[in-house]
């Protein structure tokens, strides 16, 4: 517990100004963390770290992941998309060149988790520097108020398993305490973002964002217990690897998107 706290505290102490400043630093902040994040599923695979397949991979996730100011330079004929398509092709190639050592299975899963890893990722970008910090802190707030109170409702009240297939330890009680301590602070925070934010709708989207975030997590913790490992990585004592900490976020951020806010 004390090693958890410890990480928390000089995470913390690292993201919220980060948060804070937005622009370049977020754009950093967010390449950076995709990279680990692709990393630790290619260790999860037990796949060699600067292999040919990574490094291409590692290209897309930076095309995906930054915004749009950083591809000005590209003809006005090409977009981000075409990047993607080359990425994807390259990857497609080295079945080739590898004899299928590199296999479409391989392809796949690098594709996959480039895109879905880059997509969450772009959006902590774009919410933070086109929505406003007050907009990412709402998210933000839900997913950690959800996972809070789905584990401290969970741990005193869990009687009903969620899902144990995929994780033993969460419960249906649990879940619901983490919808509702999310809606309880979405409605108190809600009282000191701007006027333009209806109340709610946002509380609607409050509570799809908490479902979400949960569906996250689970989506992780499949990944997790198909390649037979506990935590995603080690960068964070305590707490396991960067895909463990944005496991909620990486779906519920670009359902801001999808909800019109971003």
């Amino acid at each position: 517990m004390k090693q958890r706290v410890i990480t928390a505290v000089v995470a913390l102490a690292i993201f919220i100004p980060i948060l804070i400043l937005g622009g370049g630093w977020i754009d950093t902040a967010g390449a950076v963390l995709a990279l680990i994040a692709l990393s630790e599923v290619y260790i999860m695979r037990k796949r060699i770290i600067l292999s040919p397949d990574f490094l291409i991979a590692a290209l897309g996730v930076l095309v995906v992941v930054l915004p749009n100011s950083f591809f000005r330079w590209l003809p006005a004929f090409l977009g981000r998309i075409d990047l993607i398509y080359v990425a994807v092709a390259l990857l497609l190639f080295l079945t080739v060149t590898t004899k299928n050592r590199t296999t479409f299975d391989d392809i796949g899963v690098s594709v996959l988790s480039f895109f879905y890893i880059g997509t969450g990722f772009h959006y902590l970008i774009s919410v933070r520097n086109d929505a406003g910090l007050d907009t990412l802190m709402f998210a933000l707030l839900i997913v950690w108020l959800t996972d809070t109170g789905a584990y401290m409702i969970g741990r005193k009240l869990g009687r009903h398993k969620l899902w144990p297939a995929i994780s033993p330890n969460k419960t249906i009680e649990g879940s619901i305490g983490g919808i509702v301590l999310a809606l309880i602070t979405a409605a108190i925070y809600l009282m000191f973002l701007p006027q333009y934010y209806t109340f709610w709708p946002m509380m609607g989207i409050a509570l799809c964002l908490s479902v979400i975030g949960q569906i996250g997590d689970l989506i992780e913790s499949a990944l997790k217990r198909f390649y037979g490992v506990k935590d995603s990585g080690k960068i964070l004592p305590g707490h396991g690897g960067i895909l463990d900490r944005f496991d909620s976020l990486l779906l519920v951020l670009p359902m801001l998107h999808l909800f019109g806010i971003v």
